[in-house]
């Protein structure tokens, strides 16, 4: 157990390293982060950050000495670097588990190897096999192996003509092929598990967020619902799905896992992330524990927040277009009853550059999504 006072190192400076840092620091932890932008979101709560790329093995290896555990907020870390850190002090989760999923093509490999729900893909390597994966799969998207976040690095086809077309676009690398999918929503499970062996047998090892309900326009998340409103049978089956996932990854951290839910009810996994969640910003504001609280207690082997619903909440996603005619009018946010504004402190806003977020509580999952809609509506100039 790494008990407050300890420090803990950070695998990027982005937003989800600068509120997993808040939570920190409130526990009493210090914080140390490693992210390429020495001006990064989080270096304004970390007392020390090192300014490196992410697959520098000596600079990670120098962010590692110095902390009693490491973690992180972006899965694209170099392997070397992942290797450095974990040859140094305790790394959450693991470095096994992070490669497994910082790779669109082996993530889901493997989903379908060890029996989890997925729909029909196709791995690709030439423009050969793109066309032959239309042929196979019918309409499909083509994704890039990595990165790709928010809508980028995907490709929709509906011709062998348009395939030939995507693996082109894409690079010319290896892309990940998938079906297209009769999807009625999309939610999100979030899985919190600490190490074994630690503290008293009669404390949980994991605990589950319940499931977000997701919505997004033009592939960027725009905004989300906690809890989502499905039906018990499917929140039991999202869990099961979830858990055993992170399980059988052995994670020790958090593990979001996208799911969607097609039109005749069943379940198939989209994709995983090591880390916080866009989609759970929610718990801050409607559950006992955020999920930044519960990463810190996961990490540094706590005794596990409980993860019960105080009250309906929901986000709405404040990208850079908002500031394309000046600075938002974030006062008008906040006349809205119990919205709150999160700004990330990032140094310039462009087009689908994910600035901040609205979080809202409300009497209902719809009443907390329509103050944070009303709240972001506002903030529009000459709204």
């Amino acid at each position: 157990m790494i008990q407050p006072g300890g420090t803990i190192g950070i695998l990027g400076g982005g937003q989800l390293g600068r509120m997993t840092g808040l939570a920190a620091r409130s526990l009493g932890y210090d914080v140390h982060v490693l992210d390429p932008d020495p001006n990064c979101p989080a270096s304004v709560i970390a007392s020390r950050t090192v300014a490196a790329r992410f697959d520098d093995a000596d600079a990670a290896a120098s962010l590692a000495e110095r902390c009693a555990v490491v973690t992180l907020e972006i899965e694209q870390i170099g392997t070397a670097a992942l290797a450095a850190v974990a040859a140094r002090t305790p790394l959450r989760p693991s470095a096994e588990a992070v490669h497994v999923i910082q790779d669109r093509i082996r993530q889901k490999t493997w989903l379908a190897a060890n029996g989890f729900p997925v729909g029909a893909f196709r791995a690709v390597g030439s423009r050969d096999e793109s066309v032959a994966a239309f042929e196979q799969l019918g309409r499909c998207i083509f994704k890039s192996t990595s990165g790709g976040y928010d809508g980028r690095g995907q490709i929709r086809v509906g011709s062998a003509e348009a395939a030939a077309d995507a693996w082109k676009s894409l690079g010319e690398r290896p892309c990940l092929v998938e079906q297209f999918l009769d999807i009625a929503s999309e939610i999100s499970m979030l899985v919190a598990r600490r190490p074994a062996g630690a503290g008293s047998i009669d404390l949980p090892r994991h605990v589950t967020f319940p499931p977000s309900f997701n919505h997004h326009e033009h592939g960027i998340l725009d905004w989300s619902v906690l809890p989502a409103a499905v039906g018990p049978a499917t929140v039991r089956e999202a869990e099961e799905v979830a858990n055993g996932i992170a399980a059988t990854l052995g994670i020790e951290g958090l593990i979001a896992v996208e799911m969607f839910i097609q039109q005749d009810g069943s379940l198939l996994v989209n994709e995983l992330a090591p880390r916080p969640h866009n989609t759970f910003h929610s718990t801050e504001r409607g559950c006992a524990t955020s999920q930044f609280e519960q990463l810190v207690r996961a990490v540094c082997d706590l005794p596990l927040g409980s993860t019960e619903i105080l009250r309906p909440a929901a986000i709405a996603n404040l990208l850079g277009d908002l500031w394309s005619d000046g600075t938002p009018d974030f006062a008008a946010a906040l006349t809205v009853p119990s919205v709150r504004l999160h700004l990330y402190g990032k140094a310039s806003a462009r087009p689908g550059r994910k600035m901040g977020h609205l979080s809202a509580v409300g009497l209902t999952g719809d009443e907390a999504r329509d103050r944070v809609l009303r709240a972001r509506d506002a903030m529009r100039i000459g709204a």
